[in-house]
């Protein structure tokens, strides 16, 4: 009696567990579908939008048109200056912000003990990277420019860039210094190491993805710039004189992204924009390859 009492009881609460697991792997099934599919449509658009700028682009990108400069009086086109400006206004602009950046991470991660100036100097950086491009283009046009007497040059354009692309380093940087778990920093500190031995042996390597990271988007923001540039740098197509110091402070010239607003707004030559486009592309994926290559190099070592 017993026995049959212990059946009847035991069969409810097996079928409910098996109607529980049905609808687990029912639910599992429909998120795993629908991650899949969000997947997939992300994966579309981006494809789509890069067939599109390279068969719009690339019927009209020669060699000539990447070698030279405009003129007017021979009626021909190049974006030779553009690159050359740009090359100089990510390279400026990374030799300053990175270790800036890297720094201030660094040293609000490990050092500061200050646990409110921490929070408040956080929640500073993270609204600073929510601000429009066009509000640091005024910035940067009344500091550096006017107050500072730059002028509208290729240095006061990169150094606007630093501030803007600063607070994108020191999050993603300190983001992924607190993922290198404690007991790294405890074993290290244990064995005798000093601080900043430890920091420079044990956190910085494991952390080095991140870092990279973030040199990644900040690279983008500053190629995909042109708001900020056009207020400080200017939008001039000439040749630049870098071969001495006053040539290199007092340049002033459009990178491709303002040269890519020139042929699309101003001159309403949307071949030009979209060859101005693939060349922006390929710059992108080259610095982005080039960036993973040197943080899987870091992190053997």
């Amino acid at each position: 009696m017993t026995k049959v009492m212990n059946t009847m009881v035991a069969k409810p609460t097996a079928v409910k567990y098996s109607k529980l697991s049905t609808q687990r792997k029912a639910y599992e099934w429909v998120m795993r579908s629908l991650l899949y599919l969000a997947a997939a449509l992300t994966t579309l658009l981006l494809l789509f939008l890069m067939g599109y700028i390279l068969v719009q682009g690339l019927p009209n990108l020669s060699w000539e048109f990447l070698t030279t400069q405009e003129s007017v009086l021979k009626g021909t086109y190049g974006i030779l200056p553009a690159i050359q400006n740009t090359v100089y206004v990510v390279v400026v602009t990374l030799l300053v912000v990175l270790p800036l950046g890297v720094g201030a991470a660094i040293y609000l991660t490990e050092y500061a003990t200050n646990h409110k100036l921490v929070t408040a100097i956080e929640f500073a950086t993270e609204t600073l990277s929510g601000i429009p491009s066009i509000l640091y283009a005024l910035v940067g046009m009344l500091v550096f420019c006017q107050v500072l007497g730059l002028g509208t040059t290729l240095l006061a354009g990169s150094m606007t860039l630093v501030i803007m692309t600063l607070p994108t380093i020191i999050r993603t940087t300190q983001e992924s210094l607190k993922t290198v778990p404690q007991g790294y920093r405890e074993g290290a500190l244990g064995l005798g190491a000093g601080k900043w031995h430890m920091i420079r042996t044990i956190v910085l390597p494991n952390s080095i993805d991140g870092i990279v990271t973030g040199c990644i988007l900040a690279i983008g923001r500053i190629v995909g710039e042109s708001a900020v540039l056009m207020f400080t740098a200017g939008m001039s197509h000439t040749l630049q004189d870098f071969g001495s110091l006053e040539g290199l402070l007092r340049s002033s010239g459009g990178t491709l992204t303002v040269a890519l607003y020139a042929y699309a707004k101003e001159s309403a030559k949307f071949d030009l924009a979209f060859s101005v486009a693939v060349v922006l592309l390929v710059i992108t994926f080259c610095i982005n390859l080039a960036a993973k290559l040197v943080g899987q190099k870091l992190r053997k070592k």
